[in-house]
């Protein structure tokens, strides 16, 4: 168990003038080859509205394995898995879902088919684009996939959105920077937590995170080593990325 107790964050709530504070969770979830009890322990500990996750499985059974995964860690499936290529979308049950969209993005030859999970999602009267996504391991083409996602999520067409996943890029990348630039990089925006995402012993790179539209406010953001119920086995555990969480305060309009 982790020895740092995190500060508290802002927990899910819907405030009197109607706007939602929720928490997003991004995730990698090396599509549930490991120990997915842990995997499960460590989401319902972060209490997340919305997780975007990736690496979700795509191939054989790959519904059963989705909804698994959402019923242990007592949440719902919303879209994607193999109809995104990986990236996929759960929710609590305080989400009303608008609508979905699942895109595959153009694929190169000998390279991973890629794509986003995309959803808009209502929390009482607060609406929110949210986007999951995985992108590509060559500069060039993840470069072209961060110019997609901008357009997807603009293509939403709502005043408030969020983007999450495994962007295989540092912020010191050009997609990063890309994202960083039209977004809220909510990690440098509001830091909570543990920054670096990859699993604990390999080289500390931040290389997942949400990123959240101008008109949200990032109320912290990072990863949940610390926060009580995340033991420091069940990430080691659990996958091999570890998990970003963060809290959003989406206004009403």
């Amino acid at each position: 168990m982790s020895t740092t107790v995190l500060p508290d964050l802002p927990a899910s709530t819907t405030e009197p003038d109607g706007s939602a504070v929720i928490r997003v969770l991004s995730y990698n979830v090396r599509s549930m080859r490991d120990d997915t009890d842990a995997l499960a322990r460590v989401v319902r500990a972060c209490a997340p509205d919305v997780v975007c996750v990736q690496e979700a499985p795509r191939f054989f059974r790959w519904r059963k394995a989705a909804a698994r995964l959402a019923r242990t860690s007592e949440l719902v499936y919303v879209t994607g898995g193999a109809t995104a290529s990986g990236p996929m979308i759960l929710s609590s049950l305080r989400a009303h879902v608008e609508r979905t969209d699942d895109v595959l993005l153009p694929r190169t030859p000998g390279l991973h088919q890629r794509g986003f999970a995309t959803a808009v999602l209502r929390f009482g009267r607060a609406r929110l684009g949210v986007l999951s996504c995985h992108l590509s391991i060559k500069d060039w083409e993840r470069y072209r996939q961060g110019r997609l996602l901008l357009d997807k999520l603009a293509a939403l067409d709502v005043p408030h959105a969020v983007a999450a996943g495994d962007l295989n890029d540092r912020p010191d990348g050009r997609t990063f920077g890309l994202l960083a630039d039209a977004l809220q990089d909510a990690w440098a925006t509001k830091p909570w937590g543990r920054e670096h995402t990859t699993r604990l012993g390999d080289p500390e790179q931040r290389i997942d995170a949400v990123f959240a539209t101008a008109g949200v406010e990032v109320l912290g953001c990072g990863v949940p080593m610390g926060l009580p119920g995340v033991a420091e086995s069940d990430l080691r555990s659990a996958t091999d990325h570890l998990p970003v969480l963060a809290a959003l305060r989406v206004p009403v309009l």
